[in-house]
């Protein structure tokens, strides 16, 4: 991964203001799955989230404690549909090194600290990512990379 990809994560812009729902997105070759996941972000706020607020106060009146869900939501959504609604798998880093280097394998100091979560409820799998949502929105977090990874394993390989 180049240091673009290595430097994206999920970044929303200011709480509380007119685009308190969307993620700051740069050009460059990380935007399409940051639109793709803005696309799950705003779904959740305006037709999942039990709110009186109207549609437009729905996007606007959030706060860090939303973003956070409505991301974690986000998030959940295509990796429950990208394991045929059967489950999900979430990758986090962890400091322990988990592949034993080979010669045919090339280190990155990424994937060889790659940790995998199953799960087999939607719900299990929305809340374990809620909970640890700064691997996916922290500065240094890699957490665009951490996402397409996530996507990978819950497709499975094979599929």
């Amino acid at each position: 991964f180049s240091c673009e990809w290595a430097n994206t994560h999920f970044k929303f812009r200011q709480p509380c203001s007119d685009l308190a729902y969307a993620l700051e997105a740069g050009k460059g070759p990380t935007r399409s799955i940051l639109m793709a996941v803005q696309a799950h972000i705003i779904k959740y706020l305006l037709f999942e989230r039990n709110t009186e607020d109207t549609h437009l106060e729905r996007l606007r009146r959030i706060g860090h404690r939303e973003q956070s869900e409505a991301l974690a939501a986000a998030l959940a959504d295509p990796l429950w549909a990208a394991g045929g609604g059967r489950r999900a798998v979430v990758c986090l880093l962890t400091t322990a090194v988990h592949i034993v280097p080979s010669p045919d394998y090339s280190a990155d100091t990424l994937t060889e600290r790659l940790q995998l979560f199953e799960f087999f409820e939607k719900a299990a799998a929305q809340e374990f990512i809620f909970n640890h949502i700064n691997c996916f929105k922290s500065e240094g977090s890699h957490g665009v990379i951490l996402f397409l990874y996530s996507l990978l394993f819950s497709r499975t390989l094979e599929r």
